[in-house]
């Protein structure tokens, strides 16, 4: 009975723990909030200079002082006794505390920021904001300080101690090349389109230069979590993660918009010129912006992408390849729903013609990227069709592609019952059922393309031995109590794999000696397995155990 019971005390002490982090550190995150936001709003009201404190919002000064005066001292009382529990190393390790700094610091990062440059650009326009002024200093004090804490020596947090410069580096990512887009867009469409762009009681520059303080602000922001915190070289999986969402998907599919959208443009000024001028020129700034912009993002992450683990490279080419066939598809569906237009009604060349030079132009840019990327006619190695992330590609393609061909269908049918029951004055069939049939051959198309291509690697790769399916490691996850840099760069040499580091609380004090790269190469040289866990020392012992799926 004894044997029994004693496992669960800690299991139900562990689970107290938990819960009564989770509850302290959303009640301090709360406390954190409402202090600063009663503090920003008397600040606010010292800053109106000649209103009176109170003015005629005698409840917006009550809500600030109870704010300040019972939310400020609760939040300093609550954070000073969460932080000497912090020297206790189960409190640092904790995933709470690493949750609550990470969001907090973004949090304020994100509101300080977006006010100051809020009452920056309402000085531009001649006015002031003290509101915006006041919330984004204090909203930049509470940064400081939960940076402050993050850089802490002995109470900084174990775990997700990277993810507030990850967070970081991605708000200045976003900010910044929305900015430089904005500006350069603008000063573009000045330039095209100085005969009509007067604009009543309103600089041409006012435009131009207020984009670029967001992109000026961002790009500040950015750098400093990037390039000063150096997040450029962590290599974690939400890292590898944000560097393929954002840097390659997201700058992905702005740039191919971009050149899209040129491409749709200049095509209509050569064979479409239904509309006036201006209206076919409004777009082409923004659009050659987001070209320029966008590719310059793609190119820089493609380049930090070729120093991350194999998963993350692969991860970055098939996010690529499924934006060039998304354009693709949209354009083959657009084209055949253009060209059944016409059929349909040969009178309505101008609607048609439009419609047909954007499918082109989709197809024009998607097709190309797709076959560059894809490779469709070269060999595909072995292993890369034993990938977990090729097969979930493939599945994931091929799937949702049925799935949309299958709801065009339905429309399609619903189309042509419609139509047989209602009288023949109804209009024509083919106008009912073009667009949905466009889509329809586009997602087919697509769907029976990666389902054989599913289909080959399945065949090929179940015609290997197990031990040749299973060899390529994708993961390793490293239990060491020295300095874990130089192990991870040795493991990610060695074998191509992420690795997850997870720190020993046996090692006592001092300098901890650690296995070389070549006795980590060797360790690992024949092991089979995705997952695989290397633990290091005493010394330089090491522990290699291939994990099951």
């Amino acid at each position: 009975m004894s044997d029994t019971a004693t496992p669960q005390a800690p299991t139900a002490g562990g689970a107290q723990r938990t819960v009564r982090r989770l509850i302290v550190y959303v009640l301090l995150f709360a406390l954190v909030a409402i202090g600063a936001t009663g503090l920003s709003g008397l600040l606010s009201r010292l800053l109106e200079a000649g209103t009176a404190l109170a003015s005629d919002d005698v409840a917006g000064l009550a809500r600030s002082l109870a704010f300040t005066l019972i939310g400020g001292p609760l939040a300093a009382l609550l954070w000073w006794a969460v932080w000497r529990r912090l020297a206790d190393p189960a409190e640092r390790s904790s995933l709470a505390w690493g949750l609550y700094l990470a969001g907090m610091y973004t949090v304020a990062l994100m509101l300080s920021a977006s006010a100051l440059l809020g009452a920056a650009l309402q000085l531009i326009d001649g006015t002031w904001q003290p509101s915006d002024f006041s919330t984004g200093l204090v909203w930049a004090g509470v940064w400081a300080w939960h940076r402050w804490m993050w850089r802490h020596a002995a109470k900084r947090p174990v775990r997700l101690a990277t993810l507030p410069i990850v967070l970081g580096a991605l708000y200045g990512l976003v900010i910044g090349v929305g900015g430089a887009v904005n500006a350069l867009g603008s000063l573009l469409d000045t330039a095209i389109r100085a005969s009509d762009q007067a604009s009543v009681g309103e600089p041409w520059w006012e435009s131009p230069l207020q984009a670029l303080l967001w992109a000026v602000v961002g790009a500040a922001i950015w750098w400093w979590h990037w390039i000063h915190d150096d997040a450029r070289r962590l290599k974690t999986g939400f890292a590898n993660v944000a560097l393929v969402v954002i840097g390659i998907l997201g700058a992905g599919v702005l740039t191919l918009g971009g050149i899209g959208a040129t491409l749709f443009v200049l095509l209509r000024l050569a064979f479409d010129r239904a509309d006036p001028i201006g209206d076919l020129l409004d777009p082409l700034g923004e659009a050659i912006a987001s070209a320029a912009i966008g590719a310059l993002v793609w190119y820089y992450h493609a380049l930090i992408s070729r120093g991350r683990p194999h998963d993350t490279r692969q991860a970055g080419t098939l996010v690529t390849s499924g934006v060039g066939l998304v354009a693709a598809a949209t354009g083959i569906g657009i084209i055949v729903n253009s060209l059944l237009a016409t059929l349909s009604s040969p009178l309505a060349g101008a609607d048609t013609r439009t419609l047909l030079l954007g499918g082109i132009s989709a197809l024009v840019v998607g097709g190309p990227v797709w076959w560059l990327v894809w490779k469709p006619a070269a060999p595909v190695a072995e292993a890369e069709m034993a990938s977990t992330g090729r097969r979930v590609y493939l599945i994931a393609v091929f799937g949702l592609s049925a799935i949309v061909a299958l709801v065009a269908l339905l429309v399609v049918g619903n189309g042509i019952f419609e139509f047989a029951l209602e009288s023949a004055s109804a209009g024509s069939l083919v106008e009912k059922i073009r667009a949905p049939l466009g889509l329809l051959v586009a997602t087919a198309l697509v769907s029976a393309y990666h389902f054989s291509v599913w289909r080959r690697d399945r065949a090929v790769v179940g015609a290997l031995a197990p031990a040749a399916r299973e060899r390529r490691i994708s993961r390793v996850f490293l239990v060491t109590g020295a300095d874990p840099e130089p192990q991870s760069q040795a493991i990610e040499a060695a074998t191509g794999a992420s690795v997850t580091v997870w720190p020993r609380a046996d090692t006592g004090e001092g300098p901890v000696p650690a296995p070389d790269a070549a006795q980590l190469a060797a360790a690992l040289a024949g092991v089979a397995g995705k997952r695989v866990l290397v633990v290091t020392g005493p010394g330089n012992r090491i522990d290699v155990i291939p994990l099951a799926d």
